[in-house]
């Protein structure tokens, strides 16, 4: 059973920095990609930035040339550092990977919190 959990969530002023982490276990993470999703409060979940076991990755517009996201493989690990903070990146942050190759899976973390104050 694949688990993933986040951790680096918190408070921070706006114009402020945050570096979340993901770590994963239980699994073969050979051939996947992870992905960092968010939810602000009331709205759906949207795909923030992923990255692939071979290093591609993609951002999306709110995401662009304010976070960066990293992964280690041989840890298993990923991580997004976020600067620049706005009050509209609040939200909960989740952790998610997927492969599409045997064994075959999708999964998420539990989220960890980010807040952003004025």
């Amino acid at each position: 059973q694949v688990q993933l959990v986040e951790s680096g969530g918190g408070v921070v002023q706006a114009g402020g920095s945050l570096r979340l982490s993901c770590t994963a276990s239980g699994g073969t993470f050979g051939a996947t990609t992870m992905y960092w999703y968010r939810q602000a409060p009331g709205k759906q979940r949207e795909l923030v930035a992923s990255i692939t076991s071979g290093g591609t990755i993609s951002y999306e517009e709110p995401a662009k040339g304010r976070f960066t996201i990293s992964r280690d493989n041989a840890k298993n690990t990923m991580s997004l550092q976020m600067n620049s903070l706005k009050l509209e990146d609040t939200g909960v942050y989740y952790c998610g990977v997927r492969r599409l190759v045997t064994p075959v899976y999708r999964y998420w973390g539990r989220g960890t919190q980010v807040t952003v104050s004025s």
